[in-house]
């Protein structure tokens, strides 16, 4: 099958480019944890609420890398379906990239942004990048990743992603298969840099 290329692969496009010059933080890294619920429990959860993240621990370590400082993210365990313990050394870089569905949809997080760009795809083609990463690396069934899309990931979209799409800048469609947007974003971020 043809590899399918989105969001990651447009960011991992521009981090080449910028090489010793940017810092590539996701959204993801922020989920909540809750170290009090069992692991069938936490499976349950909606992962793809803005609620399921602590976007104000995000919020405050891009305000550290602003100011030159270094953080210490934290890891998330997406088989386990919690924080590990370990946390990972984040060097602010000139260029901060931030990666994540659900960036859009908080002000006080837009509004550290000077570029907000949004990956559009297809429908068809998300759940088929879902399907795979989920099953391939994230040891899931077919049937728990078609649950989840149904209840909530679909859901989720339609309430939170797909409207978010108006406070970008730059649209892309195709993600990392469009080389006409990716130098346009790159020579936007070195006029700002």
């Amino acid at each position: 099958m043809e590899q399918v290329l989105g969001k990651s692969t447009l960011a991992d496009n521009i981090r080449k480019e910028f090489e010793n010059n940017i810092t590539i933080i996701s959204h993801d890294y922020y989920y909540k944890d809750h170290p009090d619920l069992t692991f069938d429990e936490r499976k349950k959860l909606n992962y793809d609420h803005p609620d399921a993240f602590e976007t104000d621990l995000l919020l405050n370590h891009l305000k550290h890398l602003k100011n030159g400082e270094i953080i210490f993210r934290p890891s998330y365990s997406f088989v386990e379906h919690k924080r590990e313990t370990k946390t990972v050394e984040v060097v602010p870089k000139k260029v901060i990239l931030v990666d994540g569905i659900l960036i859009f949809e908080n002000k006080a997080l837009r509004d550290m942004m000077d570029i907000k760009i949004y990956v559009d795809t297809d429908a068809d083609i998300r759940f088929i990048r879902r399907l795979l990463r989920d099953v391939q690396d994230r040891g899931r069934t077919l049937d728990s990743v078609i649950e989840q899309y149904c209840t909530t990931v679909k859901p989720m979209h339609e309430q939170f992603v797909e409207p978010s799409k108006k406070y970008a800048d730059i649209i892309v469609p195709e993600g990392g298969y469009n080389n006409v947007a990716l130098n346009m974003i790159i020579e936007k971020i070195r006029s700002i840099i």
